[in-house]
């Protein structure tokens, strides 16, 4: 049974996928790397290249999402299916690179759990739940500043994936949480045009973290793709 390589989201780690871990684990071997190392995404997949078995289902979320597009380009006849939830393949925009430099100046003055407090998290949820923001100040604390500034700095000079993913034919799934307030859900509809052979999924009830919100939903959307049959 083919591996499955999982990348967490901009100052998370593998605990955002606590309930799909404990749901596959059992079904085949996973595979969680650490995306801080670096601040660009070019060097950050090609240390999951490094580290991952020779063929792979990928899924990754938000920031692992543009990372996984990111491995998919480095290493296309690797990559055996995609998965990307709650993400975006263009370039971050001006107006949002500006915000994330006065986020990047904050957390650098010593701000981290302000920034993640009092912008990030709150816009992570549909609905509030103190369990899940202190799951998510917890998983950035413990990456702390120097994390955060490598993967903003990796995140606002990421590279346009359109191309990349229009030239992908292996199974492919969309997943975007509907209340989702990050990442707006025609990004989503963007990826399933680009690739014809996806299957685009809503999840309800979710915002930008739908594997921690919904995770019955999220698990069965991915058990299903896990076991679409290649072209």
């Amino acid at each position: 049974m083919i591996p499955l390589v999982l990348l967490p989201g901009h100052m998370c780690d593998a605990r955002l996928w606590a309930p799909q871990l404990a749901a596959l684990s059992g079904t085949r071997t996973l595979h969680l790397p650490e995306i801080a190392s670096a601040d660009r995404m070019e060097a950050l997949a090609a240390a999951v290249l490094r580290d991952a078995p020779p063929r792979f289902a990928l899924a990754g979320l938000s920031m692992g999402g543009i990372l996984a597009m990111e491995v998919l380009r480095q290493a296309p006849a690797r990559v055996e299916r995609l998965a990307l939830l709650d993400t975006n393949p263009l370039p971050e925009a001006e107006e949002a690179r500006a915000a994330r430099r006065a986020r990047m100046a904050r957390v650098a003055a010593g701000g981290l759990e302000e920034v993640l407090r009092d912008e990030m998290k709150p816009l992570y949820l549909a609905e509030p739940s103190l369990g899940l923001l202190a799951l998510c100040l917890d998983m950035g604390l413990r990456l702390g500043p120097d994390a955060f500034l490598r993967q903003s700095r990796a995140l606002m000079d990421r590279p346009d994936q359109t191309a990349t993913l229009a030239a992908f034919r292996g199974p492919a799934l969309v997943l975007h949480g509907e209340e989702d307030r990050l990442v707006p859900p025609d990004r989503a509809r963007l990826m399933a045009r680009l690739m014809p052979q996806a299957r685009l999924e809503w999840v309800a009830g979710a915002g930008h973290l739908p594997p921690l919100e919904r995770p019955e939903a999220t698990t069965s959307a991915l058990a299903r793709w896990l076991e679409e049959p290649s072209p």
